[in-house]
């Protein structure tokens, strides 16, 4: 029996995560549940898996979790330390970061920093800290197992491969809700036409991004990461169907892709399961009843932010953390009516143009510069 750890347990990866583990009740065994704020869901989590440890980072969902609710078996610990502390507790043998944004990383690399083998839903942990990472990973002899669909797709490609005869990793995008639209056509698109994604359910902030392509941009810069490929080597493919996941190509003109139903429960239950495969609780694919696989150029002149990323990421340093704190703001301000969905682009632009790039940052810069870009992004927002 494996024993896990989930930090954002109350998050789309993590109900998809227990889920997993409900319908494989003798393969895990939940070590510590980690979540922010959404304490009634956290509480039933709780009750039904009963782990060592449950952590709400919030301070006021921990108080009205602890007044209201008793678990004798589990030990209760509230705020932003605990959950990192969570991170690296106990014995468990991998920790799957399902948390959004920045806020994943200082968890992750605590894990880290404690062995664990990490099941990585977070991308913004290899997007703001991709050298600190994966040298970690390399000096505490970590796996990183990626938990999105797409590099999911591409881990499962290279297996038993040998990674000099990579040519090229192909990365589908399934193009979002506004595919084949013009920048004219987007001028007043509205938060639930945006959050209308037609193939995945996913949280609220990977929804906007997947609708703009920032999303697709951030994993770009994952794939450089996670497989040590230049940027030149990555190409996106805008896939509508959702159904290859990625691709990778090898020198000798071969390609062979990952196929499945749009289900991210596949992809988080193959880290977590690594190297085995079990049944999985997802509708098969029947080659009869598909009609088409089509596949696209992204449109990187409507949709900038995947161009963005791509020259980010070249430059390096400390710019991608800057791409990633300025559509963090920018993202939630669009979900709160403050700014345009187009305007996200504009704020994260502002933010590059801002700042003076510093190469190999340590951990305690990349939380500076975060923290002064989020302000300035603030500040660029009220002026729209």
């Amino acid at each position: 029996m494996k024993k896990i750890s989930i930090l954002g347990s109350t998050g789309s990866i993590g109900t998809q995560a227990l889920d997993v583990v409900r319908k494989l009740p003798d393969e895990f065994k939940i070590c510590a549940l980690a979540a922010n704020s959404n304490v009634e869901l956290f509480s039933k989590q709780v009750e039904e898996f009963q782990p060592e440890l449950a952590v709400l980072a919030d301070e006021d969902a921990y108080k009205k979790f602890t007044a209201k609710r008793n678990f004798p078996a589990t030990q209760i610990a509230g705020g932003r330390q605990a959950l990192i502390d969570a991170a690296g507790y106990g014995d468990a043998e991998i920790v799957l970061t399902a948390m959004s944004g920045f806020a994943g990383l200082e968890p992750t690399i605590n894990a880290i920093g404690h062995g664990k083998n990490i099941a990585l839903a977070n991308k913004e942990t290899l997007v703001v800290a991709g050298e600190i990472i994966i040298n970690m990973a390399k000096d505490f002899n970590v796996k990183i197992l990626p938990v999105d669909s797409e590099h999911g797709a591409i881990f499962q490609c290279l297996q038993g491969e040998n990674s000099a005869d990579v040519e090229k990793i192909l990365l589908t995008a399934s193009g979002g809700p506004f595919r084949g639209k013009t920048f004219d056509e987007l001028q007043n698109v509205t938060v639930n036409e945006v959050l209308a994604h037609p193939t995945w359910n996913m949280g609220k902030k990977i929804t906007v991004d997947s609708a703009s392509l920032v999303n697709k941009g951030l994993e770009v810069i994952e794939a450089h990461w996670l497989y040590g490929i230049d940027y030149d080597k990555i190409q996106v493919v805008v896939h509508p169907q959702s159904i290859i996941h990625s691709m990778v190509e090898f020198r000798d003109g071969s390609i062979i892709a990952q196929l499945a139903e749009p289900d991210m429960r596949l992809p988080i239950q193959y880290a977590l399961t690594y190297p085995r495969r079990l049944q999985a609780p997802i509708n098969r694919l029947n080659f009869w009843q598909m009609k088409d696989l089509t596949f696209e150029e992204p449109d990187l002149k409507t949709f900038r932010g995947l161009k963005l990323a791509y020259e980010v990421g070249k430059i390096g340093g400390t710019l991608p953390c800057v791409f990633n704190a300025a559509n963090e703001v920018a993202v939630n301000a669009f979900l709160r009516g403050q700014i345009k969905f187009l305007q996200i682009y504009d704020v994260i632009e502002n933010a590059l143009e801002s700042h003076a790039v510093l190469k190999n940052p340590a951990f305690g810069v990349l939380t500076m510069e975060d923290s002064a870009v989020r302000i300035l992004s603030e500040k660029f927002i009220e002026h729209l």
